[in-house]
């Protein structure tokens, strides 16, 4: 709400979480913070609080791509269908509605409830799948959103039955900006190469994927990912003074998964998604970053093969990869500098909470828009 700029004051926040509830109260010791679930608060309560908007984050498990698809039959969902049941009991209807999600809930059951939900209400609605990358932050984190406002014309920008992939323009926005940005680009381009990848050492097709388990088309993407110069390099969200020894991958997680590692440079313009078990598992839970500039990856991991274990490790170990510190995640997810977290939270909880989270300045813009 903060980064939206838009005038709001929070009546109430409300999480079950005690360890994301110490952080919040931390940042913001002045909001009325619940600490139940959203069943255990009654309709009485509800019109008590006067809200006008409500901005909602659902447990995304449910509908998760590797998790079991339960829907509105897991109990996890019963929170939203609660939501969706006192919504229209209310004595006053709010007149804003955002909802975060993860990719797959605009196929599930429960989103049918709350389109029908919001239609029986006098909601207009658009759905979104969006990213930060649209946004210029290095870092892919494709998320359902859905803002809905309640009036009886349709939204400027409403594609009925569609999820829209990109932000649509909105009038507070210059348009002038947008042909600068254009020139800009074009003049960054001449002065600024994609130094990520050393493309006159980059081979085509086979040859490729020999020193990584790579498909081409995963290359290539990461070449055109890295070559998109709308998006900002990964060493701007970088800390300058930090202590990163505890940060390095550890000699046996080297060796275990050196071929499944996504590893970026500073000079990256990408990352993958952040997930809550970042620091502790390493298989698809997010970039780790190369810090040595000097020492080519193909170089390494083609030198791998018919090394002894004490060699492959010594080699690995030469790239210097370590995880992204939680301030940097932070950052990458667009939270302002002064975002923090009590002493006492741990690196692990302060990961699971980063990876449970969202892009702050995605939802900024997405509050920007509803309100506009």
């Amino acid at each position: 709400i903060t980064e939206s700029c838009v005038p709001a004051h929070v009546v109430a926040a409300i999480d079950v979480n005690t360890v994301a509830n110490e952080v919040y109260k931390y940042n913001f010791p002045h909001t009325q913070l619940l600490a139940k679930t959203i069943e255990g608060i009654t309709l009485e309560e509800f019109d008590k609080l006067s809200f006008n908007t409500i901005l909602m984050s659902p447990p995304c498990q449910p509908f998760t791509r590797i998790g079991l698809q339960g829907d509105v039959t897991d109990p996890r969902t019963n929170s939203l269908l609660y939501i969706l049941d006192i919504l229209p009991r209310l004595q006053k209807l709010p007149k804003y509605i955002l909802l975060e999600n993860v990719k797959g809930f605009e196929v599930s059951s429960a989103r049918d409830l709350l389109i029908q939900t919001l239609e029986n209400c006098g909601f207009q609605y658009q759905e979104f799948l969006l990213s930060p990358t649209s946004l210029g932050i290095p870092n892919s984190r494709l998320r359902y959103f859905l803002i809905a406002k309640l009036q009886s014309e349709p939204l400027p920008f409403q594609v009925p039955g569609q999820v829209l992939m990109e932000f649509p323009k909105i009038e507070s926005e210059h348009p002038e900006r947008n042909t600068i940005d254009g020139e800009n680009k074009i003049e960054r381009e001449k002065i600024e190469p994609n130094i990520c990848f050393d493309k006159s050492r980059q081979c085509s097709g086979k040859e490729a994927i020999l020193f990584k388990l790579e498909t081409v088309e995963e290359i290539d993407r990461k070449l055109h990912q890295d070559s998109d110069l709308s998006v900002q390099m990964l060493k701007d969200f970088l800390e300058d003074d930090v202590d990163v020894n505890q940060y390095f991958l550890p000699p046996k997680s080297l060796l275990r998964y050196a071929l499944l590692l996504d590893i970026v440079k500073p000079t990256c313009r990408r990352s993958t998604c952040f997930t809550k078990g970042y620091g502790s598992y390493i298989e698809g839970t997010g970039s780790v970053l190369q810090t040595t500039e000097d020492v080519q990856i193909e170089d390494i991991y083609k030198s791998l093969t018919n090394l002894s274990q004490e060699e492959k490790i010594a080699k690995l170990l030469m790239l210097k990869l370590r995880y992204f510190t939680p301030k940097e995640i932070a950052n990458l997810l667009g939270f302002p500098s002064e975002f923090g977290f009590p002493e006492k939270i741990t690196v692990k909880q302060r990961y699971r909470l980063l990876g449970n989270s969202l892009n702050v300045r995605v939802v900024a813009k997405l509050i920007k828009i509803l309100y506009d």
